[in-house]
């Protein structure tokens, strides 16, 4: 067995079929290059305080293995909140096995990570105005300020259950979205009074988010953002992986490649908009800049993290939003573009700073041995 055990701590889409299996098991077969055995279970899969049932994958056989172990000493968080029972399951998990490793802390929800933004004042200038919904009426209040919102599940992922609503006219405005299951909902063009009443029917609560709109709509009228990749490398350092363009399918308010968005570089899509090279240049600088900074403030606030995936908007004027942030990002953003080479490293590097965190937590043991021999000899003087 290798010296080197790594936990992938993940979750069953149905009774048993694992969130992100292909990606597990490229995983495996990097770590497997860096001495690494990559083992992944999910919490239905603990067996006591020190028992567990995992899955290795055997690149000789071509599948997954299962076998009852302990537990890997560190741990690589991949399980995504899509319901509220999951998140008790995993918080129960973490509360149980504080002792272990995490390579990260789970993240606020979206009303809460906007308030914890806005107190910084280097992130708030990025922060789209977003307010927790709390009625129909002050939703459309909202609307006459900005022009176009989008009403966003504060725990939504993937583009599920969001609504883009923009004022066309004095009177007439466009309502657009997904619902909770990612179809696409038909466009729908009404009256103030029309519109209330449609708002009404979808039973929208604070659970919601009202956020400011911005124009991202390319002239195909094709929406479009960027998925920017932070993450920690073998020396435990923030590096920009890559960032890459997102253009959503046609009636669609959302980008997201599950929902049928399409992947182009990050360079392609800056050139659509914008033919001043100098200015995309400074584009894609500005947003290296913010995410170092906007991953350094997390850290403040939740703890070690190990990577980050920030969508991150351009409006026509050049400015840089964030839409928003997700501890647990995909990155097949960058297979899907031919960026092979950024995609190998966005699979590693969550492995190379996990070796990293072995070795500091070996070299603390070993400072902590040495500090107790040096305090025993003085006793004994």
């Amino acid at each position: 067995m290798s010296s080197k055990r790594l936990g992938v701590l993940a979750i069953y889409l149905s009774k048993s079929r694992l969130e992100e299996l292909s990606y597990f098991q490229r995983l495996s077969k990097e770590g497997k290059k860096l001495g690494v055995q990559v083992e992944v279970f999910t919490p239905d899969d603990v067996e006591g305080d020190n028992a567990v049932r995992t899955l290795t994958y055997d690149s000789g056989l071509g599948k997954w293995i299962r076998k009852r172990t302990s537990f890997p000493p560190v741990i690589y968080d991949r399980c995504r909140y899509k319901a509220a029972a999951n998140y008790q399951m995993l918080k129960a998990f973490r509360n149980r096995h504080a002792k272990l490793i995490y390579l990260s802390k789970p993240l606020a929800n979206k009303w809460s990570m906007h308030q914890i933004l806005s107190e910084n004042e280097s992130i708030r200038p990025y922060l789209p105005a977003t307010v927790r919904f709390s009625s129909v009426q002050d939703l459309l209040k909202v609307l006459k300020k900005h022009k176009l919102i989008y009403v966003k599940p504060k725990n939504g992922t993937g583009g599920r259950g969001i609504l883009r609503i923009e004022q066309l006219g004095s009177d007439l405005y466009l309502l657009q979205g997904r619902n909770q299951q990612r179809t696409i909902i038909a466009p729908f063009r009404a009256t103030e009074k029309q519109l209330a009443i449609k708002l009404h029917t979808l039973k929208l609560s604070p659970d919601y988010v009202v956020q400011q709109g911005i124009h991202l709509t390319l002239r195909d009228g094709r929406v479009h953002d960027y998925r920017l990749l932070i993450q920690k490398n073998g020396n435990g350092e923030w590096e920009v992986t890559g960032c890459a363009g997102r253009i959503g399918p046609q009636r669609s308010i959302t980008s997201n490649l599950h929902g049928g968005g399409s992947a182009v570089t990050q360079d392609k899509l800056l050139a659509y908009r914008f033919s001043s090279e100098e200015k995309m240049n400074e584009i894609k600088k500005e947003m290296n800049s913010f995410a170092f900074t906007l991953a350094n403030y997390l850290e403040t606030k939740f703890g070690k993290l190990c990577e980050l995936g920030m969508d991150i908007a351009v409006d026509p004027k050049g400015h840089v939003w964030l839409l928003e942030v997700n501890p647990k990002p995909s990155r097949e953003v960058f297979r899907k573009i031919g960026q092979h080479s950024i995609y190998q490293k966005a699979v590693t590097r969550p492995l190379e700073y996990a070796v990293w965190m072995m070795k500091q937590k070996r070299i603390k043991r070993e400072e902590q041995k040495e500090q107790e021999k040096t305090e025993d000899k003085q006793a004994e003087s």
